[in-house]
Parts: C-alpha cells; structure tokens; sequence
C-alpha cells in the first residue's frame, strides 16, 4: 500500500479531474467520497488539508467545513459552550451526550455548512469527523447532507475505515453501515 504521503498527493491530483468534480462515472449516484486513514497520520493529512487550501495552483475551490469547530459554534449559538464543563461533572458523561446530542442535530450542521450558490469546482471537504465524535456521527450526517449537495462532491476525510458498506471511526469502534460512499485513493 502507498505511503499516506503518495495517497495525500493522488488525492491532490484526482480532485482537481472533471470527472471527480462533476462525478462521473458513479452510476448516478451521490458524489460522496471518503478518503479514509489511518488515526496515526492525523497531524499530516491536517498539514496537508492546510497546504492544499492555501495552494493558488490548485483548479477546484475546496470548502473546508470542520465538523468540531461547527460543534464549538453551534454550542455557542445556544449559550451553552461555558456551561458544557460543570454540566459533564455535576450530571456525568451519559445525561451531557444526551442533551447535546438533542440539542444539535444534523439539521443544525448541515444550516452551517450550507451555503448558496455552487458552483462548478467547488468541493465540500468534512474535517474533523473524530474530533466530533461522539456529538455527531459522519455516516448520519452525510445522508442528511446529500438531498442539499447534490451538485457538488462531498469528500470526508475518516481517520478510520471505509469498506464501501461500513464506516469504522479509529478503525476501532462499531462499525456503521454507509454505501452511499465512494473510497477515494
């Protein structure tokens, strides 16, 4: 298997493709792509997704939604940010993720990542999908994201794996069924 830096640099190289911006040759399906990882190389595709956003030269316009830093945003909407520490240590782990968990949910994601108009070349990349977990899962999110996103690809970088029917977050936890997804390099 190649380096995460060869597979970092395919990856580079194939989104810039029409064929992966306009999403032939899916059989009609949703252009969803997972470019699934191993947890260890976090801090390189990080480098990496910095680099390529930055890069002039790069011919697709990359939409970076990091779903942490959403989180972070959507805790602070509600005035509950400040609130999330002393809540987890008087009521405890389980009571916190459940009034989050009802408090935010894919609809409230995907308000923030929406964004009008697409256009031609632009790409949504989903970041942070470990550091989110467990307030959001990426598999219920991205069916809830595809009726809005249709026109444009939806790339997920997972530190995990993807076998083309399940999700696998740090290639550790239950496995989640997804096959609505394309593996990506």
């Amino acid at each position: 298997m190649a380096s995460i830096k060869e597979r970092l640099d395919n990856l580079q190289n194939h989104i810039q493709e029409p064929e992966f911006l306009e999403g032939k040759g899916l059989s009609n399906e949703v252009n969803i792509r997972i470019f699934r990882y191993d947890p260890a190389d976090e801090m390189i595709v990080r480098q990496f997704i910095r680099q390529t956003i930055s890069d002039p030269a790069i011919n697709c316009h990359l939409i970076e939604c990091n779903l942490y830093k959403i989180f972070l945003s959507l805790c602070d909407d509600i005035d509950i940010l400040d609130d999330i520490p002393d809540m987890e240590e008087t009521d405890g782990k389980s009571f916190l993720l459940e009034q989050l968990q009802a408090a935010i949910g894919k609809e409230e994601y995907i308000a923030k990542i929406q964004y009008e108009p697409h256009k031609p070349g632009d790409v949504l990349l989903l970041t942070g999908v470990g550091d989110v977990f467990p307030f959001m899962r990426v598999h219920s999110l991205l069916e809830a994201l595809q009726p809005h996103f249709s026109d444009i690809p939806i790339l997920v970088m997972y530190p995990g794996s993807f076998d083309g029917n399940y999700v696998r977050l740090f290639d550790r936890l239950t496995p989640n069924p997804y096959y609505r997804a394309f593996n990506e390099i």
